[in-house]
């Protein structure tokens, strides 16, 4: 990857991010995908006591049914157990295949708990901090959420990206297609609008004309 491209790309990163201070919550709810470091970095969360629970998101997405057989929430929890959290600690859903579907479904999981849950910590992909900040915020806005991801600095992360049929090139075209998403979701109903600067929307437009438009949807 040259220079130009990687700066582009950073550009993007860094917005995705929202930098979020963590602070104790009711549950901890992860939101599955590819990237199996969202597992881990949601046990570690609840193995330093920053929730009871543990609450596992996700059926087989767009990028994942072509690489598992079971349920993102299953593996994803499966990596918890092993990590250590305790079994009667984890809630699954395992029907969603999208981020919107990933709060909602949780939602309607757990409307009959008693105590309800009031806060939350999301933990998602660097990538899609923002846009899942701005879905749940859309799905559940009566709750109170803060957003974080795997700690991993860009070019951390490209150089460990989680599965081999995934390229430091695809990791980009992703962040591009949520790009538009955080633009175009908000007019759907299926996001609360983010404000996009500029320079990132600028940074956005050069990605796609340099051919990093495999994940973007169609108007």
């Amino acid at each position: 990857m040259n220079k130009p491209i990687y700066d582009l790309a950073l550009t993007l990163w860094n917005y995705h991010h929202l930098n979020h201070t963590l602070r104790p919550a009711d549950a901890i709810l992860v939101l599955c995908s590819h990237d199996v470091r969202v597992a881990q970095r949601g046990a570690e969360l609840f193995l330093e006591g920053w929730a009871p629970l543990l609450i596992f998101s996700g059926g087989l997405g767009v990028i994942t049914r072509s690489m598992w057989s079971e349920p993102e929430a299953e593996l994803f929890a499966r990596i918890a157990l092993e990590m250590g959290v305790p079994a009667e600690c984890i809630l699954i859903e395992n029907q969603s295949s999208n981020t919107g579907e990933n709060v909602l479904f949780t939602r309607q999981l757990l409307a009959e708990r008693q105590p309800e849950l009031e806060t939350f910590i999301v933990v998602q992909k660097p990538y899609m901090e923002r846009r899942s900040f701005a879905t749940f915020r859309q799905v559940w806005p009566e709750k109170q959420v803060i957003v974080t991801s795997p700690q991993d600095s860009f070019e951390e992360y490209l150089n460990k990206y989680s599965h081999p049929g995934l390229s430091p090139d695809d990791v980009i075209s992703i962040m591009v297609g949520d790009l538009q998403r955080i633009k175009d979701y908000p007019d759907k109903g299926f996001q609360i609008p983010q404000p996009i600067p500029d320079e990132v929307w600028a940074a956005y437009e050069a990605l796609v004309r340099a051919g990093y438009n495999r994940h973007l949807i169609s108007a």
